[in-house]
């Protein structure tokens, strides 16, 4: 099962997506556990993700949250995915970023 961290201003705005993405994961068959946190949150609920995204309004943020978890695929949601949220396209992403 793979871990997903959404990271965005107050962890309210990926929630939508969050559904999305395990509606498409589940309809895959691909495993995960997805969960929507605010950036501030990044180093303690990112140690254990397999990956960390960012929505597209904390794009800002990459190289900081990069910098606080070494070693871990951090990314930035499409903006066109995450305005339409498209968990489909999202998990797609997460796929080809974790090779699975």
């Amino acid at each position: 099962m793979r871990k997903i961290v959404l990271l965005c201003s107050a962890g309210m705005s990926t929630s939508i997506l969050v559904t999305k993405m395990q509606q498409a994961a589940a309809d895959q068959g691909y495993e995960v556990e997805v969960s929507a946190h605010s950036v501030s949150e990044a180093t303690r609920v990112g140690a254990n993700a397999d990956i960390i995204l960012l929505g597209p309004q904390v794009r800002f943020n990459l190289s900081n949250v990069q910098k606080q978890l070494p070693g871990k695929p951090v990314e930035v949601i499409d903006m066109r995915a995450y305005g339409t949220m498209n968990g489909e396209a999202v998990i797609n992403e997460v796929k080809k970023v974790l090779n699975d």
